[in-house]
């Protein structure tokens, strides 16, 4: 039997030092450790493909939280049956002790831990759902109070029309102009489509 650790943290400038330091807590081998830095919204993750590789019947995978294995009910949902039933692995879910395949093998045990699981699977996908309505939300309360979102824009200098005659002209070229404007190439073209 080998053990692992799954560590997924959402994009790559957010920390993984949490989920690490856990897992470091059980004693598995660093070579053992498998880190994606990406949405978990699909299964398309090099490292977990990896890890899904390497398992044996009889493995066990420790993950943080259920949420870290996905966000969506239907894929934990796979992924979990695919884990523990077609590769023959465990799976031990550090926050919820509940979800420990290794323990309650039995009827009860099993029901328990599978009526967790869509609980909790329910429950990541609904967060999911809402937090992409609440965003939805408040960038359309900004918007309606008027508010700029993204990058402020770029103010051009007073004599950006004598510029664009220069360019116009061919006396100076676009990077040149840019340069003169203190501006991209991109955003010196943008503003003479505006």
């Amino acid at each position: 039997m080998k053990v692992y650790g799954y560590i997924r943290v959402s994009s790559a400038d957010q920390n993984e030092a949490r989920q690490m330091a856990a897992i470091k807590e059980l004693g598995i081998n660093g070579c053992n450790i498998f880190i994606d830095k990406q949405s978990g919204k699909d299964f398309e993750r090099p490292q977990y493909k990896r890890l899904m590789k390497r398992i044996k019947p009889g493995d066990l995978i420790y993950i943080q939280s259920i949420d870290r294995l996905g966000r969506n009910y239907n894929e934990i949902q796979t992924q979990w049956r695919v884990l523990t039933k077609e590769k023959g692995a465990d799976i031990c879910v550090l926050d919820m002790p509940l979800l420990d395949t290794r323990t309650g093998k039995d009827l009860m045990g099993t029901f328990i831990a599978d009526l967790v699981l869509q609980i909790l699977s329910f429950v990541a996908q609904n967060e999911r759902e809402n937090t992409h309505k609440r965003q939805a939300e408040g960038i359309a309360a900004a918007k309606a109070r008027g508010k700029h979102l993204g990058r402020p824009r770029i103010e051009l200098s007073d004599d950006f029309s004598r510029v664009l005659k220069r360019w116009k002209d061919k006396e100076i070229t676009a990077r040149e102009a840019a340069l003169i404007c203190s501006v991209s190439v991109s955003t010196f073209y943008r503003r003479i489509r505006e």
